[in-house]
């Protein structure tokens, strides 16, 4: 029996022979014409070598072979209707799933603290695992499943990818309370004037402060130059450097280090904070979940 030959079609064409016996009822049930279920049943013939049902003044009767297949056939058909029309929701509370979420050091910090003191409450086997959009090729990984999720500023998924905005964030410039330049509108001779400690955050989409800056010929006076903002803090709580951060960072930092921020001088484009994820688990429950958890935390 050659099975390359075998459709879905051709079976449901068999399965309503076997229970309606009538060539018309099975064409006003499938919502085809008298003569497709008669070709389709000319087919079926060919590929199983079988007569399959023979037409008597009660109908089309089946034939012992057809008889014989009739119980398999049905109880295919009902698991692949139950296989294709099911989705099992996904049990975050009973769930011991793992999320990797690919982030910046700006979004471990804003983003995990309270992410996960609301998984504590809502789903306490979840577990999430992190990994620099930097660190990896966000387009494999994301389309391998490698990541669930990759949350930031991240220019190169802007075209091919499922995407949806969390916010929009001003910079500005944080410095230490006490600083000459705290409290007050800085000016941009103020911030030409200041030292500054920058990040060089090549592949996140924040250097494009550098490049605004550089464009308007506006020079800072830079006195250290790191790879991340996870050290900002300590930096600026110990010394008389101002940073340029987005503004969220700005907020998780201010208390914990005795830091205050002030409207940046330079009117520098907002950035866009997206969630992005791959077609293949568009639809997928957990993945919905964690989307959805994002959404609810954090979107404007």
């Amino acid at each position: 029996m050659d099975l390359d030959r075998l459709d879905l079609n051709l079976l449901q064409v068999f399965h309503h022979l076997l229970v309606d016996k009538r060539v018309s009822l099975v064409a006003r049930r499938l919502g085809v014409s008298q003569p497709a279920v008669s070709n389709s049943l000319a087919r079926l013939r060919k590929v199983l070598g079988d007569e399959l049902f023979v037409r008597t003044a009660r109908g089309m009767e089946p034939t012992p072979y057809a008889q014989q297949l009739g119980e398999p056939v049905g109880q295919a058909l009902v698991m692949m209707r139950s296989a294709l029309q099911e989705r099992r929701p996904f049990e975050a509370a009973a769930s011991e799933r793992t999320f990797t979420v690919g982030m910046t050091d700006i979004g471990e910090i804003y983003f995990l603290p309270r992410l996960l003191e609301h998984l504590r409450d809502i789903a306490p086997g979840v577990r999430l695992s992190t990994v620099r959009n930097t660190a990896l090729n966000l387009k494999d990984a994301l389309a391998e499943g490698k990541l669930d999720l990759a949350i930031g500023l991240l220019p190169e998924l802007q075209a091919g990818f499922f995407q949806q905005g969390l916010f929009r964030q001003r910079y500005v410039c944080l410095m230490r309370q006490g600083h000459r330049l705290a409290g007050k509108r800085m000016s941009i001779k103020d911030f030409s004037a200041a030292e500054h400690v920058v990040v060089v955050s090549a592949g996140t989409g924040h250097h494009e402060v550098d490049e605004q800056l550089q464009q308007r010929g506006i020079q800072r006076h830079v006195r250290l130059s790191v790879p991340h903002f996870v050290a900002i803090g300590h930096i600026l709580h110990s010394s008389d450097m101002v940073a340029t951060v987005p503004e969220r960072l700005a907020q998780c930092m201010a208390e914990p280090f005795g830091l205050i921020s002030v409207r940046h001088p330079v009117e520098l484009p907002p950035v866009a904070i997206h969630a992005f994820w791959h077609a293949r688990f568009h639809r997928d429950a957990a993945n919905q979940w964690l989307r959805g958890l994002f959404f609810e935390l954090f979107a404007d």
